[in-house]
């Protein structure tokens, strides 16, 4: 098993698409604030030593949630962009903890991840030696390319193609490094994790996602997600 294993969860964003006037993290959902949810899910995990959440320097919300309580949960300030925000997280875990800690980078708006798809994404990393891996989905729809007048010039090839989740797992000190060669370069291009180890010569480890993953974005998505999270079965931890 992967050890010590770290959790960043970068929350310091707001959310613009989703509408309102909270941060989209702290947004009511199904009981709960969506950082919340995704949060006691990954408390779940008994093979984490440690949690950090990267928050809005100036955040008003994270004291009046439950988890802000936690002893086992740390905070640190965030940045601008995403990219940033996971920088400040990894760089606090390589100032806590012992040896060369490895990290899984979740979204905070991804409250429906499930415990058994981060254990088997821990152990496929661990068991194949790979320098990485993430969970994500093969892509099931037509894919369609289009022009700035979003009119279809051609279809995409699905084959081959996956559509990325988190969390992505990989060594503290290996992904600080490929994200600052990276933001270097051009930070608009890291969408995620894997994108700047990619950058950096590496090939990380595809695991499929076998439960529902979805990343709230739209207001649609958060009506989703509240369903799933309201029902006996898509609400078990497990």
């Amino acid at each position: 098993m992967i050890k010590p294993l770290w959790v960043v969860v970068p929350a310091a964003g707001f959310g613009a698409r989703m509408g309102g006037t909270l941060p989209k993290q702290y947004q009511p959902m199904a009981g709960s604030c969506m950082l919340e949810h995704t949060l006691q899910r990954l408390l779940q995990v008994p093979e984490i030593a440690g949690f950090v959440v990267v928050l809005a320097p100036d955040d008003a919300h994270w004291q009046t949630i439950p988890s802000a309580s936690n002893p086992r949960i740390l905070t640190t300030p965030g940045a601008d962009t995403r990219a940033g925000s996971v920088v400040a997280g990894l760089q606090y875990v390589l100032d806590k903890a012992d040896d060369q800690p490895w990290v899984l980078v979740h979204d905070a708006a991804r409250p429906l991840i499930c415990t058994t798809d981060i254990k088997r994404l821990i152990d496929a990393v661990y068991n194949s030696g790979a320098i990485g891996g993430i969970l994500a989905t093969p892509v099931q729809d037509t894919l369609k390319s289009a022009d700035e007048y979003c009119c279809i010039n051609k279809t995409v090839n699905r084959e081959g193609l996956w559509q990325a989740q988190t969390p992505q797992l990989f060594n503290a000190d290996q992904l600080l490094g490929a994200m600052h060669s990276s933001m270097k370069l051009a930070a608009e291009s890291i969408t995620d994790e894997s994108s700047a180890m990619e950058a950096a010569g590496h090939e990380p480890l595809l695991v499929e996602a076998l439960k529902p993953n979805l990343k709230v974005t739209r207001p649609v998505d958060f009506q989703i997600a509240t369903a799933l999270l309201e029902s006996n079965s898509a609400g078990a931890l497990s």
